[in-house]
């Protein structure tokens, strides 16, 4: 029996293959997380000193996703194999460098743990198919992106814009919603946020938000079609304003200090994908109207 019958019949087996992978695509994501956002400086760096006509850098160490090697910030340790294992290792080494003993960040098993139930849910949630399995790919990246955007305020580009194009795709052959409605999605959901910044910017003279918050929404209406929008903006300015407010107390930040907006969008965004329609429905229903 082929292996895509097997895992149709038997979705325990998938959710638990998924969790697997989850965890593995976790700690990827770990270091995409730390080194894209180098990368990224690395780049601006040298087209600036292009623009500006500046001496050109001397050649740097190549690095990328892939190189140099994994290794300790704090003594330069190569991470050996049965080091980095996800979750298991951290527990293993009780959360300390082999090599120096330094702690090693928790955010490390908490992406992978996360990752992997995120996965695992996805799985149980669709069954074995191609939603689940382009619905993994989407998770994935929102989860890279806002653990980037929470520590950088950066939405890079190289993640939102390659799964902008992938929702109108898999919308082609109409996985989600119908490729009309995640055209009009993208739009709208652009459009929406770059509307409200350059209002908001002709009244106080400020930037209220990022673009990559603009293409960010616009992910999500090539994914879920426009209807998702409004639930979504929804979502994410109540969780923004909430978890903000809540942050600056416990920060002592002022009110003028920046906060990420991407996070919130991406797990309101996730949120409508997945039960917008319910959710929709329920309220309608509870104001009687439907």
């Amino acid at each position: 029996m082929p292996l895509n019958e097997i895992l149709a019949l038997y979705p325990q087996a998938f959710t638990v293959i998924a969790l697997v992978v989850g965890l593995l695509i976790g700690s990827f994501l770990n270091v995409v997380i730390w080194r894209l956002p180098k990368m990224l400086e690395r780049e601006w760096r040298q087209q600036a000193n292009d623009i500006l006509g500046l001496p050109t850098q001397p050649p740097q160490p190549t690095y990328n996703l892939v190189l140099p090697h994994s290794q300790c910030p704090h003594c330069s340790h190569r991470i050996r194999a049965w080091e980095n294992i996800p979750v298991i290792s951290y527990v293993f080494l009780r959360g300390r460098c082999s090599s120096c003993t330094t702690a090693i960040s928790k955010r490390y098993p908490l992406t992978e743990l996360a990752c992997g139930l995120l996965s695992a849910f996805i799985a149980w949630h669709f069954g074995f198919g191609w939603p689940a399995c382009m619905t993994l790919i989407l998770s994935w990246g929102l989860l890279a992106m806002s653990l980037i955007d929470a520590e950088h305020q950066l939405l890079p580009d190289v993640l939102v814009l390659p799964l902008i194009w992938l929702g109108l795709i898999v919308n082609s052959f109409e996985l989600f919603v119908p490729l009309h409605d995640a055209l009009w999605g993208a739009i709208a959901g652009y459009m929406a946020l770059w509307s409200v910044f350059w209002l908001f910017k002709l009244i106080t003279g400020k930037d209220g938000m990022g673009h990559g918050d603009f293409k960010l929404l616009a992910l999500f209406g090539a994914w879920g079609g426009w209807q998702t929008l409004p639930l979504t903006l929804l979502l994410s300015s109540i969780a923004g304003a909430v978890i903000g407010l809540i942050l600056l107390r416990v920060r002592h930040a002022k009110t003028s200090t920046p906060i990420p907006f991407g996070p919130y969008l991406a797990i309101a965004g996730w949120i409508a994908l997945l039960w917008g329609g319910q959710i929709t429905d329920f309220y309608w229903q509870s104001v009687g109207l439907k």
